[in-house]
């Protein structure tokens, strides 16, 4: 196993290059739909129809390289994931393989946006950036979005943000108390078996809320919302766990503050 003063720089590299796509998703998942402007005026040459779109060799062309990017992300998500892999990288790079694994994530996700072909001239599943709808509609996306993205960040942290980026694994290597999941209860590695994605209902409004669905962004919620929904696996015992661990929480979060009592007698005088 390479040394602390290789491991820990890598973890962190990893750390920041996931950070740094997690902002940059924000973007390209809200900010840039939910500001793409202004719906054309009927009769413009932008606003074209399903069956126009679909003969049209520019939208077919942009949906297909879409889609590829789309089915390598998935892929890589999912095959780093499998037991065989797995079993492979932790021999060969040890506590590492979390970190290996989500920046190679983090990588296939900035192909995926950097390379994200928008249709701009195609239809719309709805479109209500138009009046009555232009204020209201985008601006009740962006509460949701906003309120989506907090409870993503919350979940995240509840649900150990640093084992997931892959610096828990390594900060228990370099300190001598091995594997964070030891520890763990059978429960819980039980769950976290079944719940590969702990933030899908919330991703799932991102993906869906918005002013527009063109094409594109079409092509991206369903596949990623058929590819969340099957990663999933609850079933009533962890449905148990879960609600008595929520209940645990609120159990703490509702017992009174003790305030400090200060020093004894003895340390008074």
């Amino acid at each position: 196993m390479a040394p602390a003063a290789v491991l820990v720089p890598a973890a962190l590299a990893s750390f920041v290059l996931a950070f740094g796509t997690g902002v940059e998703f924000v973007r390209f998942a809200s900010l840039r739909p939910l500001l793409g402007g202004r719906a054309p005026e009927p009769g413009t040459p932008d606003a074209q129809g399903w069956l126009a779109a679909l003969r049209d060799p520019g939208v077919l062309g942009a949906l297909a390289q879409d889609l590829g990017l789309l089915v390598l992300f998935m892929g890589q998500h999912s095959l780093m994931a499998t037991e065989p892999v797995k079993a492979w990288a932790a021999r060969r790079f040890g506590v590492l393989y979390r970190s290996l694994y989500v920046a190679c994530t983090a990588l296939a996700l900035q192909v995926l946006m950097r390379c994200w072909e928008p249709v701009r001239g195609g239809p719309a599943l709805w479109d209500a950036r138009a009046e009555p709808w232009a204020t209201w509609v985008p601006l009740f996306c962006f509460v949701l979005h906003t309120v989506s993205w907090l409870l993503i960040f919350s979940i995240l942290l509840v649900f150990d943000y640093a084992e997931l980026m892959g610096l828990k694994q390594v900060y228990y290597h370099v300190l001598g108390l091995g594997e964070p999941l030891a520890l763990k209860s059978p429960r819980a590695l039980r769950l976290f078996a079944h719940l590969r994605h702990p933030v899908c209902v919330e991703l799932l409004a991102v993906l869906w809320a918005v002013p527009r669905l063109g094409p594109d962004r079409l092509l991206l919620a369903v596949l990623l919302t058929l590819y969340l929904g099957l990663a999933h696996s609850l079933d009533q015992h962890d449905l148990h766990y879960l609600r008595a661990q929520l209940r645990r929480k609120l159990d703490v979060l509702a017992l009174p503050h003790r305030p400090d009592p200060g020093p004894g007698p003895a340390l008074a005088r």
